[in-house]
């Protein structure tokens, strides 16, 4: 299966998942939303034109932690600790594949504005995180850390491939960031659609960039 049919059914399989979560019913979102990062687990393990093999498993792992982070957070369960620590073990495996063969170099003005934007979020949402304070500080630094570690990938390569890393780290920030306002400060009725637009595509590019020859 080519990788633009793949990134069709991706489309299409989001598009239904998003309809299912604003008119139901839920088997669309629960077959729906998995099936979609299944997919693009799918397009990174069919990736074809990778010549770093460890990177490539990198990706796929972090996709599936990704994935189980989804399972968990679709559940009508209250299992959102354990979402979040599966989607916290995804970056960490990020943050390993972006910078295993680019030691970090610090650059100041990327982390200032990563240290800015994320305690930013983390003042907005502190008022309504009660006992989750503490775990979603932990994850905001992570996740920042790992959009870090995709600029420094591709500030090192200039590569197509690491830049399409480095656009879906600061989509995937976006997202959660989106996600994080609506469920714990300011909800608003279009950010289901933006958050699960904003994740695929971040998830997508980041699979996508195992191609190193693109």
């Amino acid at each position: 299966m080519s990788i633009l049919t793949l990134t069709i059914l991706i489309i299409i399989s989001a598009s239904i998942h998003i309809w299912g979560e604003y008119n139901g019913p839920d088997l669309l979102i629960y077959v729906f939303k998995p099936l979609t990062t299944l997919l693009i687990i799918t397009t990174a393990v069919l990736e074809k034109k990778s010549i770093i093999k460890s990177y490539k498993a990198l990706v796929i792992i972090g996709l599936i932690f990704s994935l189980g982070g989804d399972i968990l957070l679709m559940l009508p369960y209250d299992l959102f600790v354990f979402g979040l620590i599966s989607f916290l073990i995804a970056q960490l495996i990020y943050i390993y594949a972006f910078s295993r063969e680019n030691p970090w170099q610090l650059s100041w003005l990327p982390i200032f504005t990563a240290i800015v934007y994320g305690v930013g979020i983390y003042f907005i949402l502190a008022p309504g995180l009660g006992d989750l304070r503490f775990p979603v500080a932990i994850y905001l630094l992570v996740i920042q850390t790992m959009g870090y570690t995709a600029w420094n990938q591709w500030n090192q390569t200039r590569s197509h491939w690491a830049l399409m890393a480095f656009i879906g780290a600061l989509i995937f920030i976006f997202s959660d960031s989106i996600l994080a306002v609506n469920k714990f400060s300011q909800p608003f009725a279009a950010a289901r659609g933006l958050t699960l637009t904003t994740y695929f595509t971040a998830q997508w590019l980041i699979a996508r960039s195992i191609g190193r020859k693109l």
